[in-house]
């Protein structure tokens, strides 16, 4: 892994988070685990994007909400300015808080229906005691809606009124409104409509330069990733597979996993039709009973028995892409399993 820096926002080491499975009603025992975070470490740049993506399960929202302190990790550390935040709690949380912010997935659900707008994007500073004046906080309120492109006169609407593009400004406004440090957002266009997406993207990489934000963008479009982000985490069973600057990881992959992913990703390409577009075989195993060391030798096609033996570490292998693998892609085999239209487009 990279050595951490002084242009660190937060750093985040060994991060694990188990969930334990148990049996019995009246006298619980555990019998076992889900493995939803497992030894996983990265770090934040100040201002920079950081996309972290991979299939359904794999632990993207886990390490979201373990970075915001939505859950309580099994173990590790989440150093924010240099300090560990793990078990803060009360008045030391309340506080983080003004720093670090989160989207959330749904628009529908992340807001509650017997508020007005005016209410919800206020509630941060009624929470934080700041602008205690009604007058002061409604045109503070009315400044955030019109900068995420909701219109003020809108102030006592409830959600139900808005549209679903609508409804995320509205959680992008909330989020916003303490300028905050550290942005999470947590797959914010998965649940609108592909003409909407663009919009909403558009408006967090704005607001993003604007404020000077950190922001780690989770999702599982590599397209969407691509548009948003400086570097790349490929999460593959609660492990971090592959850790990339923009620009390489989508030219040069070096996990056979972000390979395939890519491989996958329809572009118009005349040439399409000709390339060998890596299949992965079988199922995604279960967390809760991964496979032993490298958890992707199961479905590999490069795999070989010291896959199943030695667990790889996530170390350098070029270009400052960092991956856990023994068996790395090379550069002829991108070339004959990626998209041209992938590799040729400037990020």
């Amino acid at each position: 892994m990279t050595a951490s820096t002084d242009t660190s926002l937060i750093e985040v080491k060994n991060l694990v988070k188990h969930f334990p499975i148990t049996t019995g009603i009246l006298f619980q025992k555990q019998v076992g685990a889900v493995k939803a975070v497992d030894d996983v470490s990265f770090d934040v740049r100040r201002g920079e994007t950081l996309g972290i993506v991979g299939e359904t399960g794999c632990g993207k929202s886990t390490t979201a909400r373990l970075l915001m302190r939505l859950l309580e990790p099994t173990s590790g550390q989440i150093l924010f300015q240099g300090e560990d935040i793990v078990g803060h709690k009360g008045a030391a949380l309340k506080q983080l808080r003004k720093d670090m912010q989160m989207i959330f997935q749904d628009p529908y659900s992340s807001l509650n229906p017997r508020k007005t707008v005016g209410t919800i994007i206020g509630e941060p500073f009624s929470i934080h005691g700041l602008l205690t004046g009604k007058g002061e906080r409604k045109q503070r309120v009315q400044e955030l809606m019109d900068r995420v492109g909701l219109n003020p006169e809108h102030y006592n609407r409830y959600p139900h009124e808005f549209s679903g593009g609508q409804r995320q400004r509205i959680g992008v406004a909330r989020a916003i409104a303490l300028e905050p440090k550290l942005l999470i957002a947590d797959e914010p266009v998965s649940a609108l409509d592909v003409s909407i997406q663009a919009q909403v993207l558009n408006l967090l990489r704005d607001l993003q330069r604007e404020l000077g934000l950190s922001l780690v963008f989770i999702a599982h479009d590599l397209s969407v990733v691509r548009h948003m982000c400086d570097r790349v985490a490929v999460m593959y069973l609660g492990k971090i597979v592959e850790l990339a600057p923009n620009e390489s990881i989508y030219s040069l992959p070096r996990h056979p996993y972000t390979g395939a992913l890519l491989a996958a990703v329809p572009v118009p390409d005349p040439e399409g039709a000709k390339r060998e577009r890596p299949l992965l075989s079988g199922d995604v195993p279960s967390p809760a009973n991964p496979p032993s060391a490298c958890r992707f030798h199961t479905r590999c096609p490069k795999a070989q028995p010291k896959c199943s033996v030695d667990d790889p570490p996530l170390e350098d292998k070029g270009h400052s892409t960092f991956a856990a693998c023994h068996f790395p892609l090379t550069d002829e085999e991108n070339a004959t399993t990626l998209p041209r239209a992938l590799i040729a487009r400037t990020p």
